[in-house]
């Protein structure tokens, strides 16, 4: 099957042959990186155009990016208050500290979602045009990151209004945000394919980010003993998370091994899943299409 692909004014000729393209990794690899090269202004167009369109057709506009956070560290902090719940002490004023907390939990939520919602929305395009699919998870990424941008502005201003003291290390504190942003990637792309062969795969996906937010420290601090506390060190967003929050404040890191393991998890799976994403896209399209 031959497909023309359309690059830097100039046609290209994709061909596709029963042959398995692992057989020739380097070529793969060689490909895959001009394709990732190749798509960048495309990545634009379509991070430009799904910005726009987010907030033009939002009545609140920005402001969502704000009101979430903001609920949730105002409904937990009068439950704490009203010993409803009974959280431990944390190393933030409680209500920063949730506030900041969900907003990094939510950037890893949208990572998560987004590879499955760019091919769910990008579906009847995948079917008629050729274009380097890494565009779609590039656009993406910039909006996860757009999200986030905006949200820092309330966490500033939260920092502000409790006094908060910010050590040196919140200038490293992206690097951690963007390992959190990876993992989130990593399992988005791995359940990407499946997304668009069946809707249960995002409803799913609802369920499942619903109850793993109970088992990440967003409104509590780590437990140190029992089951609970086993489960919630076992759970890959909490190394990440906690470490984002950790370099941004105190700028002491509780747990560097688990960490570093995980964000080597997240991104030699994120080079293996991009893999499978390429090589199972075509097989996909064509079966939507047929």
């Amino acid at each position: 099957m031959k497909q023309h692909q359309q690059s830097n004014s100039q046609l290209t000729e994709v061909i596709y042959t029963p042959e398995s393209r692992l057989r020739k990794p380097i070529k793969l690899a060689q490909q895959m990186w001009r394709d990732l090269l190749g798509s960048r202004e495309l990545a634009w167009r379509l991070l430009v155009r799904d910005i726009s369109a987010q907030y033009r057709q939002s009545f609140f506009g920005i402001a969502w990016a704000f009101l979430p956070p903001m609920i949730m560290a105002l409904g937990f902090t009068l439950a704490n208050d009203a010993k409803v719940i009974n959280i431990q002490a944390t190393d933030l004023p409680y209500p920063a500290y949730v506030m900041f907390s969900t907003a990094l939990w939510q950037t890893f939520v949208e990572a998560l979602n987004s590879p499955i919602q760019a091919v769910m929305v990008a579906k009847p395009m995948l079917a008629r045009v050729n274009f380097p699919r890494e565009a779609l998870i590039l656009a993406k990424l910039g909006e996860v990151f757009f999200n986030f941008a905006i949200k820092l502005i309330l966490i500033a201003a939260f920092f502000l209004w409790f006094q908060i003291p910010v050590n040196w290390t919140v200038i490293i504190a992206p690097v951690a945000l963007i390992h959190l942003v990876l993992l989130g990637t990593f399992l988005g792309i791995l359940l990407a394919p499946l997304g668009i062969l069946y809707q249960d795969v995002s409803r799913g996906l609802t369920l499942i980010t619903s109850f793993w937010l109970f088992l990440t420290p967003v409104v509590y601090p780590v437990p140190k003993q029992g089951v609970f506390s086993f489960l919630v060190q076992l759970n890959p967003v909490t190394p990440l998370l906690v470490t984002t929050r950790e370099l941004a404040t105190t700028g002491v890191i509780s747990d560097p091994y688990r960490f570093w393991v995980v964000s080597a998890i997240s991104i030699f799976g994120l080079i293996i899943t991009w893999v499978v994403f390429r090589l199972a896209m075509p097989f996909v399209v064509e079966r939507v299409s047929s």
